[in-house]
């Protein structure tokens, strides 16, 4: 067996962060080309070459640059500062992931303050975010009461505040996909879980499905209407509301749930009370968060454009800061409805069946 003359190749050691200037006296160029470079500044004519150059030596020297030292020069932190209820998962990672994404992209950081929904908090964490150098706000169903000094971003924020544009879903379609859906199918007695007064779609998604029902001809029994009022973002949610509807001998076909998660935990309620879902009762929930396509059944549900819904907020404050796009005060996006297996045809009533009034 020969032996090969050549010798191993020595591992290169991990080079310490160089800064600027050498970056720039290594690369025999301006500090100010290869800044111009490295922050993406437009308008710049700079050859490709010299581009490609550039951040090839910062890769190879790990340069990083001095944060404070651009933000002091411009004046400016490439910072944002999101709000929201709380970090679990569901609704709100959703919509972060979103934002995050866009953010990541323009080059943006951001810093996240949760505040279960407490009115003392959210002006406390949206003040201090402002004060720590954050040029926008970003807001997920928070109950914002004020304008503020930079732009301002709210999804699912239904409130009218000057300087604050509110990202929205079209509830009253929603409504009108809900109810259709349901009433093509036999449905008539229909249980409703109404969302939480503090979620800030709450009485907007709930006054849709009374207009939707009064427009299709259904009668909505106050007693088949439960309220959550928990603050957690688990099927937990809707199970004890549904106990209570079947423990005070109510019946019905359907159930609207506020959300995915509420939806979720009514489901399990009623396998453990002897239901089969979508057999005995039909479920519909609200979101499409990602364990709705896993869950058995797989859920029936309203779905919002989370992820898209985020990115448009962030795309918005982002384009009020560079002065390229004019201020709205709302943006709609519209829903779908996603049929999977939770939902079905009645089937004719019989006498043993606990569902239907005797």
């Amino acid at each position: 067996m020969e032996k090969s003359n050549k010798k191993p190749e020595k591992k290169s050691k991990s080079t310490k962060p160089i800064g600027l200037k050498k970056l720039a006296a290594h690369l025999v160029l301006n500090p100010t080309t290869v800044s111009v470079v490295l922050n993406d500044v437009p308008g710049r004519s700079i050859p490709q070459s010299t581009r490609d150059r550039i951040k090839a030596a910062a890769r190879k020297f790990n340069y990083q640059p001095n944060l404070l030292a651009r933000s002091l020069r411009s004046r400016r932190t490439y910072t944002i500062g999101i709000l929201v209820p709380e970090l679990g998962d569901g609704y709100h990672t959703q919509v972060m992931s979103g934002i995050g994404d866009h953010l990541m992209e323009a080059g943006y950081f951001y810093f996240t303050a949760h505040h279960r929904h407490r009115k003392n908090l959210i002006e406390e964490y949206s003040q201090m975010l402002l004060g720590r150098g954050a040029e926008a706000l970003i807001a997920i169903d928070t109950a914002l009461e004020h304008e503020f000094t930079a732009p301002v971003a709210a999804v699912a924020g239904h409130r009218v505040i000057n300087g604050v544009t509110n990202v929205v879903l079209d509830h009253r379609f929603a409504a009108q996909l809900t109810m259709t859906h349901l009433y093509s199918l036999g449905h008539r007695d229909i249980a409703f879980i109404r969302g939480q007064p503090f979620s800030s779609d709450s009485a907007g998604r709930w006054n849709s499905i009374v207009a939707a029902a009064q427009e299709i001809g259904i009668t909505i029994n106050p007693a088949l209407v439960v309220q959550l009022d928990r603050d957690i973002s688990s099927p937990e949610l809707g199970y004890p509301v549904v106990q209570q509807l079947l423990s005070n001998g109510r019946t019905f076909t359907a159930l609207v749930a506020f959300n995915d998660m509420s939806a979720i935990g009514a489901i399990r309620a009623l396998q453990d009370l002897g239901l089969s879902v979508p057999r005995d009762v039909s479920v519909i929930g609200f979101d499409d968060i990602k364990v709705a396509a896993f869950n058995n059944p797989r859920l029936t549900t309203i779905r919002q454009p989370l992820t898209n819904m985020g990115r448009i907020a962030a795309q918005c404050v982002l384009r009020q800061l560079n002065g390229s796009e004019p201020f709205r005060k709302v943006i709609t996006v519209e829903p779908e409805l996603e049929v999977r297996e939770s939902t079905c045809a009645i089937e004719p009533a019989t006498k043993t069946d606990p569902r239907r009034k005797s």
